[in-house]
This record gives C-alpha cells, structure tokens and sequence, in this order.
C-alpha cells in the first residue's frame, strides 16, 4: 500500500530499499556526507548467484567517490581491448588502454561496498527486511518492514527504491513500466580460460547468432551466446553444442561449470520519482545486460541521487526533479547502444551477416573506432 499520512517524526534522512550494488553505493556516499541513511534488504544474506561482471569507466570512478576503488582494481581483471572474429578470423580491434573496462563478479563488487559501509555507519544494513509498506506526506516518508522479528516502522526524510527490475517500491507506488525496443534469449556460463587472450573481450560473429567472452579474475572467462529465441532452460550440454557449433576452437565447459539463460529485455519506469520516493538503478530502468552496462549505468544514478539528496537536504525544492530530468534521458541513450549491441549479435542470413561483418571492417578506422569506443566506455551517458 502507499499513500499521504502525516510527517513522520525523527528517524533517519535517507531509507534504501535494496542492499545490491547501486543501493549499497548510493548508502555509502550519503554516509560520507555524514547522512543518517538506513539500508533494508529483503535477503537475509547476500546473493552469490552469476549475475553482472563489467565495471566501466564512469562506473570506477563512481566506485572511487564511494571510497572503494582501490579496493576493486585490487580485484579486478582489465579488460584492455575487444576483438571482433568471425569464423575464426580477425575483423576488427579496439583498444581500451586510457580506458580499460574491469572484471569483477558483482557479489564481490558488493562485499566490498558492505564492508566500506560498515565502517561508515555501523548497524546501516538490516538484513532480513522486507519493505511491505509505504506512505508519505510533505515532509517525511514511512515505511513497514516484515523480518524475523514482526513488522517494524521505519522513517524517513526521503526514500529509494534500488530493488531491482521487478521493484516491490516501485509496484507498491503504481508506477508502470513502459517497453523499449531490444530483446533476445542468451544462455552464458563461467570456465577456465584457455584462450590465451587473458587482457581481450572476444566477440565472435556468426550467422546463427553471436558468442561473446570476457576474462574474469581466477582464470576464468564467461561466455555468452545469442539464441535463436527465449529459453527456459540451458544445460551445460546444450550450451556446449552450441559452442562447439558455431566456434572454431570452441571451450570446453566443466560439467560442473554453472549454467544459465535470460531473457534481455528494455523497459524503463514512467516516472523516476514520486514525491519523496525516488528509485535508481534497474528499479528505473531495465537495460539489456549484452555490453555490460547496466550496472555502471545504475551507479550514475546513484551519484546524481546523491547530489540531489544533498541539494534537497540544504532546502532546493527542484533538487529531485532534477535527477529525473537528467537520469531518464541517459537510461534512454544506453537502452539505444544496448538494441543496436542486440542488433549486431542477432541470428541472420549468411548474405546479411556478410554486410554486418562489412560493417564491423568499417567501424574499426576512424572516425567509426572512436565513436565506437566511446559508446563502449560509457562516455555520454
């Protein structure tokens, strides 16, 4: 439920719903301003499961003002060039050198958030919170939590909504999402590298549709490949067929090597604000996963976020509306490099694949490389 009651009294400035990467973030600036901020997650520990792994520039930066940077590159692979092939043979190279794209599973993207949180507001994260509830008035917002212990109420001058694509604060406020153009069906899993590229994001185009590969840290690399249509399911095996299909020297997936498929899909919020309640990240904004940049794309969000909240806090009554005048339009131009990213990778024709790999030749000379690069690094946006 949500709705109009009275100010709530006390509590905290800011309350986050959502402890992932963007939510944990956004807490971690606001705490550095010296903000009362609350974090509420639904989980009751922290997920592990295969999910986004590229840190673009824009993203590290925004990671360095959160104060965990180093932290990262610590971790991290660069990822310093993309190669195009198809059949085997080299089409095109880009370099990333000034600009190089890192590698980091996000849950430990996110360990090192929480812990970097912890130091600068102890007992912020509250684990095992479900935000259920949720009302506000001119002045404050307030919401109800489901946990171990019963329901609780929590207060708040502002709250954000960084739970995620299917957002219960963003349902519970009836806001609708509104489809983009950009969907496919990709399986991907995780294997030991054996490429010999350990510093090279590999993008092999072919006509059945593409595989992409990028290293990640403990010599492994993960595959993606584009499907002919949204499955269900993926096996091992099957995705291993596939490999060995399309590629000429095709990995060799482990039998125990984590297998998954999705759904890419584009949708984006009708509104990035409601009163008091604002979302961020893909509670605003679902951005296809192929080229990596959803992610990134939400700690953007959390930056502005920030400095709107500051800007609010300090009495600037446009501060939040703001946000929403320079965050949808963004989120629009990343949902158009993800589609045209889609479009490259989509099964054709062998007369059709012969004018994109043209393409591809094209792109790679000047001026085509230096547009692409920059799409690729998230410049722009």
């Amino acid at each position: 439920m949500t709705g109009v009651h009275d100010a709530p009294s006390g509590g905290h400035d800011v309350a986050i719903v959502g402890a992932g990467a963007v939510g944990l973030l956004l807490a971690c600036l606001l705490a550095q301003r010296g903000m009362d901020v609350v974090v509420l997650e639904r989980r009751a520990e922290p997920a592990r499961t295969s999910r986004a792994i590229g840190i673009h520039p824009p993203g590290l930066a925004a990671l360095d003002a959160a104060g965990v940077g180093a932290a990262v590159r610590a971790e991290a692979i660069r990822i310093r060039s993309g190669v195009a092939l198809s059949g085997g043979r080299l089409l095109a190279r880009l370099r990333f050198d000034d600009r190089p794209i890192l590698a980091l599973p996000q849950h430990r993207t996110e360990a090192l958030l929480r812990a970097r949180l912890s130091t600068l507001a102890p007992g912020a994260l509250r684990e095992g919170s479900e935000v259920v509830a949720i009302a506000q008035s001119r002045d404050g917002v307030a919401l109800s939590t489901r946990g171990a212990g019963g329901t609780t109420a929590v207060r708040a001058r502002w709250a954000v909504g960084a739970d995620g694509i299917r957002s219960p604060v963003r349902q519970l406020l009836g806001i609708p999402m509104e489809p983009h153009r950009g969907m496919g069906g990709y399986a991907m899993a995780d294997a030991p590298d054996a490429t010999g590229a350990a510093a090279t994001a590999l993008l092999h185009l072919e006509a059945d549709g593409i595989v992409e590969s990028f290293p990640m840290p403990g010599g492994l690399r993960r595959w993606v490949a584009r499907l002919p249509a949204p499955e269900p399911g993926m096996t091992t095996e099957a995705l291993q067929r596939i490999l060995d299909e399309r590629l000429v020297e095709p990995p060799r997936l482990p039998a125990e090597a984590p297998t998954s498929a999705f759904v890419a899909r584009q949708r984006l919020a009708a509104r990035f604000r409601l009163g008091r309640i604002v979302l961020v990240g893909d509670a605003a904004h679902e951005v296809s996963p192929i080229g990596g940049q959803g992610m990134s794309l939400g700690w953007l969000d959390a930056v502005a976020l920030d400095r709107a909240l500051a800007a609010a806090a300090a009495g600037d009554g446009d501060a939040l509306a703001g946000y929403e005048r320079a965050r949808r339009p963004a989120a629009v131009r990343a949902m158009r490099r993800a589609r045209w990213n889609m479009a490259m990778g989509a099964p054709v024709s062998a007369r059709r694949l012969a004018l994109r790999l043209a393409l591809v030749r094209a792109l790679a000379v000047e001026p085509g490389r230096s547009a692409v690069t920059a799409a690729f690094t998230m410049r722009g946006l």
